[in-house]
C-alpha cells in the first residue's frame, strides 16, 4: 500500500478535451478517496496564469500531482515543464517525451527511423498554399485529415473524394496550425497500453457504425472492444514489441497507449497517447483489467512508477 495522504488531480484545462479530462479525473478521485487518500481537484482554466496555479499547488504541499489532463498544454509538455521546475512529482511522461508524442508528424518520422511502418502522409501549414494534385500523386483516397497535435479524434475527417478536402482541412485547422494529410489504412484499429516496461493485452476497437470518432469513443454502446484482440501469438508479440520500442524511443515513462492500424500484413503506427483516458469507456483500464490489474491497482502502479523514476 502506497503511503500518501495528499494528492492533487489536474482536471479540465483549456483543450477541446476538457470534458473528457474531467470525467477521467472524477474516476481517479473516486478510486483514491475510497482508499482513504485525500485529493484536491485543480483546473488550470480556473486560474489567470500558470504561476498562480503553481502557487496554489505549492500551498497545498501535495505528495504527488496526478495529471488527469488531456490534449493541449496538459499533454504537450507545458505543464510537465512547470511542475518539474518546481520539483513537484507528477504522473506520466516528462516534458520532452510528451512534446514528441503530441506532435503526430514528428513522432511518425521517429517511428520510421526504427523501421516501424507509418501511413504515407504530408504535413501542411495554415495560410500556406499547396498543390494538392502533387500530394494526391502519392496518397490515394480514402485519406485522413487530422490536426497534428490534438486528441480524442477531434477535428479528424476521413474523406473519399477531392470535393470533401477543403471542408475537412478547414475543420482540422480549427484545432492546430499544422494538419496532416494521411493515407487511410483499411483494416483493424488496435491499441497497446504500456505500463512501466510491460505491454498490456492488445485491445481492438470496432465501432458499430463509421469510424472511431468522438461520438463512438465516448458514447456507451457505440463501439465494441475486443479484449484481448483476436490475434495470433506472433501478431501479439510483434505489435507489443513495436509499442514498447516506440515508447522507449520517445523517452516515455510510467504509462501510455500506442495506437496502430493493421491491414492484416503490417502494423502501422499512428500515435502515442501519454495521458490515456481513465473513464469507464477508456482503453487503458480495459487492458489492465484483462491483465488482472484492477482500476485501483492501475492507479497505484502509475503512482508508484512516477514516485520511483
Amino acid at each position: 500500500m502506497i503511503n500518501l495522504n495528499n494528492i492533487i488531480i489536474l482536471s479540465g484545462g483549456f483543450s477541446e478535451e476538457a470534458d473528457v479530462s474531467k470525467a477521467t479525473s472524477r474516476e481517479i478521485e473516486k478510486a483514491l478517496n475510497e482508499q482513504g487518500i485525500n485529493t484536491t481537484l485543480i483546473d488550470p482554466a480556473e486560474f489567470n496564469s500558470y504561476s498562480k496555479m503553481i502557487n496554489r499547488i505549492n500551498e497545498l504541499k501535495p505528495d504527488l500531482v496526478f495529471n488527469g489532463l488531456h490534449g493541449a498544454e496538459g499533454e504537450d509538455g507545458s505543464i510537465q515543464s512547470l511542475l518539474a521546475l518546481e520539483n513537484i512529482t507528477f504522473t506520466g511522461s516528462a516534458q520532452r517525451a510528451s512534446a514528441i508524442s503530441m506532435d503526430k508528424y514528428i513522432s511518425g518520422i521517429l517511428a520510421e527511423y526504427i523501421q516501424i511502418k507509418v501511413p504515407k502522409r504530408r504535413l501542411i501549414y495554415k495560410d500556406y498554399e499547396y498543390d494538392f494534385n502533387l500530394i494526391f500523386q502519392n496518397i490515394d483516397f480514402p485519406i485522413v485529415i487530422k490536426p497534428n497535435d490534438s486528441g480524442s479524434s477531434v477535428g479528424i475527417s476521413i474523406i473519399n473524394k477531392e470535393s470533401e478536402l477543403y471542408e475537412a482541412i478547414k475543420l482540422a485547422f480549427k484545432y492546430s496550425d499544422k494538419v496532416i494529410i494521411e493515407q487511410f489504412i483499411d483494416g483493424r484499429e488496435l491499441t497497446v497500453t504500456v505500463l512501466g516496461d510491460e505491454a498490456l493485452p492488445v485491445v481492438e476497437i470496432i465501432p458499430n457504425d463509421g469510424w472511431y470518432d468522438y461520438i463512438n469513443k465516448y458514447t456507451n454502446g457505440k463501439t465494441i472492444y475486443e479484449v484481448p484482440a483476436k490475434l495470433t501469438s506472433e501478431e501479439v508479440k510483434a505489435i507489443q514489441k513495436q509499442a514498447l520500442d516506440v515508447f522507449a524511443l520517445f523517452g516515455c515513462e510510467v504509462y501510455g497507449r500506442v495506437d496502430f492500424r493493421y491491414d492484416g500484413e503490417e502494423f502501422y503506427f499512428l500515435e502515442v497517447n501519454t495521458l490515456p483516458g481513465m473513464t469507464q469507456l477508456s482503453l487503458t483500464p480495459m487492458a489492465a483489467k484483462e491483465a488482472g490489474i484492477s482500476f485501483k491497482e492501475l492507479l497505484f502502479k502509475i503512482i508508484e512508477l512516477s514516485l520511483n523514476r
